[in-house]
Parts: structure tokens; C-alpha cells; sequence
């Protein structure tokens, strides 16, 4: 069996991660979602509450599990006996840094390869940060983001001191 993981902070996770998470599923046997807990970036939603909304919204594709970790994504990988680690691209300015991480996990683990994916054009323009950054300003993420991740965030906003831009 082959094994893959797909890393990343999912603040809050959007189509373009779904995306990319459904095509690496259909390649790979099994695809463990890892959602980084601690990340040099401020985070809108805790550990607990990404992890709720990628587990629902990945939960019709049974060779995927989602789980959070803390640490080197590489002993993450090692941990599930993954050889590969899957990433998303969406532009060329992410190839820069997606490059670089490659150089940086082949050196830490010899044996780990990297899979970078293109995000399916419909789904190119999207980011975490922009979906934050809109439903902050009141704007609509109905076509960016399912419908209970929507509902989920347009709920969190209008709640007393939900967000405050603070590191959870």
C-alpha cells in the first residue's frame, strides 16, 4: 500500500484543499490530511475546530483520515509510514516556497518525495487567508468554501469575541 500525507493548516479548509485532497486520493491508498497545530501564522479557529471541519468535509472519501500533529511534517510522515507528501499549488509564486520545502524534507529524510499538485482552475484564486479576510469584511464564501464551513464561520463572526487574530 502506498501512503501519502497531505500537510497543511486548513484556516478554515476551502474547495482548493478539497480539491487537491480528492485527486491525491485517487492515487495514493491512503491519504492521512494532517492539520499543523502550532504554525508560524496566526490562526482564526484552534487545533479542534479545523480538524471538525476537514474531517467533515473530506468524510465521503473513505481512504482519507484527517489528524493534527505538532512538529517536523517529515517524522509526521515517518510516523504513518508515508514516502510521499502531497502539496497543492495554486500559483507559480507558491512554487518558490514549494520548492524550497522539497530541498528541505529530502535533506532531513532521504527517502521522503514530495508530490505537488495543480489546483483545479475553478479553484486557483482561492486561500484560507482570502476566505477569512472576506467573511471579515461581511462578504460572501458560499462559492469558495461548503456550505457548513460558511455557515460555520459566518456563526463564529457574528459571536462576542470569537476572533480577535490571536494565535490559538
Amino acid at each position: 500500500m502506498t501512503f501519502a500525507i497531505y500537510p497543511g493548516t486548513f484556516d478554515p479548509i476551502h474547495y482548493g484543499h478539497m480539491d487537491v485532497a480528492r485527486r491525491a486520493a485517487s492515487i495514493f491508498d491512503h491519504l492521512v490530511v494532517g492539520v499543523y497545530a502550532h504554525p508560524r501564522k496566526t490562526l482564526m479557529f484552534p487545533l479542534d475546530e479545523r480538524l471538525s471541519l476537514a474531517r467533515e468535509a473530506l468524510s465521503d472519501i473513505p481512504n482519507i483520515t484527517v489528524e493534527g500533529y505538532e512538529g517536523l511534517t517529515v517524522d509526521f510522515a515517518a510516523k504513518h509510514e508515508a514516502r510521499v507528501i502531497v502539496r497543492g499549488l495554486r500559483v507559480i509564486s507558491d512554487f518558490e516556497l514549494e520548492y524550497q520545502m522539497a530541498m528541505t524534507t529530502r535533506k532531513l529524510s532521504p527517502e521522503m518525495d514530495m508530490v505537488c499538485l495543480m489546483t483545479s482552475l475553478e479553484h486557483a484564486f482561492i486561500s484560507s487567508s482570502m476566505v477569512k479576510e472576506i467573511i471579515m469584511a461581511g462578504g460572501c464564501v458560499d462559492q469558495m468554501v461548503p456550505d457548513f464551513v460558511a455557515s460555520y464561520l459566518a456563526e463564529r463572526i457574528s459571536a462576542p469575541n470569537a476572533i480577535g487574530g490571536q494565535n490559538h
